[in-house]
């Protein structure tokens, strides 16, 4: 059964395997003690930190081991933010940093810290200048900046180097989180701290490292213990460490061979995606990016469908859609770039993947995708291939407007919006900020061709029938909402969402209520009725599926539609749509 979730653990590595089978039966003593089974422990731990360390590029005595890549991320905000505390209380975070270093910065808010989070552009990368920026920019004096090496969902490549000059101007140390990117070669630049993941690169599970160059302020915040310099208490997986770093020198000696094997696999699925598939949209950067990770979206598709439906089929693939996630809340690095997050499939390939398997894997989504589609009652499709594919040299990757996570949202009065649609790293409305909309028309309101959606298949989720997906027109207002003209936006008939009478120029169009509908219910429902009404003519889309603030201005940059921004509703929100095509 093809594994193609690298991105999540990579297999264990034959080399780890047999260091670990060796240092079970030579590593079980207690490095710190001075007998012979002691001193030999105390040895195969050294010649391990002394082997990660040159794999690094930091000294022997500035690593240490900890139980897993979340602990080390942990520890090192932690300690360093204590570490400076006299120096400030402010945290710089990319956007699309793992979430175990967003919850530490949580943790820090909640504390009394502030902060600030650095946007990334359509293709998931930091600009230049960005940090630099936000540092300038900071409510008070910074103590840590945060930045991956590669992100972990789309693949994208940062520019570590020019960041940690430009914390190092500032006086601020940089922690990295190198996680995905250290199996296949170390982190250049002058950056001050340093985490990573032994199962991330064929090493066994439960070890991670945290590096902290000398000279960074740093103070540990868990009780003082007198193993791991003070920074990782308790007793060493010995056999596991000897293990992960046995992987790692093993796995950095066939990284450029395999990268470039890798590479030319992943480029056929970016490139043969889009041709095989309708309707894909192919994200990440295409230049800058790890070797064996490709990220697309799939419109009018459920995400967690497909992942059954390709795993029955033998193929295991990871997701950032909503519908695979508890929570329902799309991917945090998806909304941040502002890209199509329904029916997203992230391909990660492992060391020693066949070339076979990507071609059988390649034969077999065009089926997968049609079938699932049609269990939805998706419209169909354009021709493969006949869209653009998003984050492709052939377009820069730039963010169409009021769809980017920096995208300017364009109200319905022709002003731009603060944000996109609430697509930004903030995800503020669109229209939100000055010259918001002024004047928009109300939806659900009575006027002409205010046809609202059916209210049946109000409860279809992802997992509703197709007459359900497809029951967007042909109702009145009232049945858009299951009440009166009024209830359905909360103001009289003719105001503008619940204002003034006559507050606005045009008409409220067709209304959609997919309200309790996951997506891509809501999309598919606003691509069955957009062709009902005039060029020119408005559409309104009642959702409350966050995934719905993603999706819906990224289905109007695939189609070719005008998205105005999104509005409060008396039950979810309104998306306004204005058909151009």
């Amino acid at each position: 059964m093809p594994y193609f979730d690298a991105a999540s653990s990579v297999p264990l590595h034959p080399v780890a395997r047999q260091a670990l089978l060796a240092a079970l039966d030579e590593g079980w003593a207690d490095p710190s003690r001075l007998y012979r089974e002691g001193r030999r422990a105390r040895m195969l731990l050294d010649a391990a930190r002394q082997t990660a360390a040159e794999a690094v590029g930091c000294r022997p005595d500035e690593l240490v081991f900890t139980p897993s890549g979340t602990r080390a991320l942990h520890d090192g905000v932690a300690g360093a933010l204590a570490g400076r505390r006299r120096a400030g209380r402010h945290l710089v975070v990319s956007a699309v940093e793992h979430s175990a270093v967003l919850h530490a910065a949580d943790l820090h808010r909640s504390g009394g810290g502030t902060v600030g989070e650095v946007p990334v552009d359509r293709t998931g990368r930091v600009a230049p200048g960005a940090f630099a920026e936000a540092l300038r920019a900071a409510p008070g004096p910074a103590a840590l900046a945060c930045l991956q090496s590669a992100n972990h969902e789309v693949g994208t490549e940062q520019p570590v180097a020019e960041v940690a000059g430009e914390c190092r101007e500032a006086g601020v140390p940089l922690l990295v989180d190198a996680a995905q990117s250290l199996g296949w070669g170390p982190v250049e630049g002058d950056w001050s701290l340093l985490t990573g993941s032994a199962h991330k690169w064929g090493g066994p599970a439960g070890v991670g490292l945290l590096v902290v160059r000398k000279g960074v302020r740093f103070a540990a915040r868990t009780p003082a213990d007198e193993r791991e310099s003070g920074r990782a208490p308790g007793f060493e997986n010995l056999p596991a460490i000897v293990a992960a770093a046995a992987s790692l020198r093993a796995v950095r000696q066939e990284a450029a061979a395999e990268a470039a094997r890798l590479r030319e696999l992943v480029d056929r699925i970016r490139l043969r995606v889009p041709q095989l598939v309708p309707d894909v949209e192919v994200v990440g950067d295409p230049v800058h990016r790890l070797p064996h990770l490709v990220t697309f979206s799939c419109l009018y598709v459920d995400g967690e469908a497909l992942l059954h439906e390709l795993d029955r089929r033998g193929f295991s693939v990871s997701s950032g859609s909503s519908c695979t996630s508890s929570t329902l809340i799309p991917s945090h690095v998806l909304r941040a770039m502002g890209v199509l997050s329904e029916g997203n499939v992230r391909v990660s390939l492992p060391p020693g993947c066949p070339e076979g398997d990507v071609e059988r894997f390649l034969a077999l989504l065009p089926e997968v995708v049609a079938a699932v589609r049609e269990r939805l009652g998706a419209p169909a499709g354009d021709a493969p291939g006949a869209g653009p594919v998003r984050g492709t040299a052939s377009n820069g990757g730039a963010a169409p407007a009021g769809t980017g996570a920096d995208g300017a949202g364009t109200d319905g009065n022709g002003a731009d919006g603060s944000d996109a649609a609430g697509t930004g790293t903030d995800g503020a409305a669109a229209g939100g900020g000055a010259g918001g909309p002024a004047n928009g028309a109300a939806e659900g309101g009575e006027g002409p061709g205010a046809d609202g959606a059916a209210a049946e298949g109000a409860d279809g989720a992802a997992g509703g029938t197709p007459e359900g997906a497809g029951a967007a027109a042909g109702g009145t207002p009232e049945e858009a909402q299951g009440g009166t003209p009024e209830e359905a936006q909360g103001g009289a008939p003719g105001t503008a969402d619940g204002g003034t009478p006559g507050g606005g120029d045009e008409e409220p169009g067709l209304v959609v209520d997919s309200l309790g509908k996951r997506c891509p219910i809501p999309v598919i429902e606003l691509a069955k009725v957009i062709g009902d009404v005039p060029v020119g003519g408005v559409v309104t889309v009642l959702s409350d599926d966050e995934a719905a603030r993603l999706d819906i201005p990224a289905w109007c940059a695939m189609r070719g539609q005008q998205y105005l921004g999104e509005r409060p509703a008396v039950r979810g929100t309104a998306y306004r749509i204005v058909r151009r095509a």
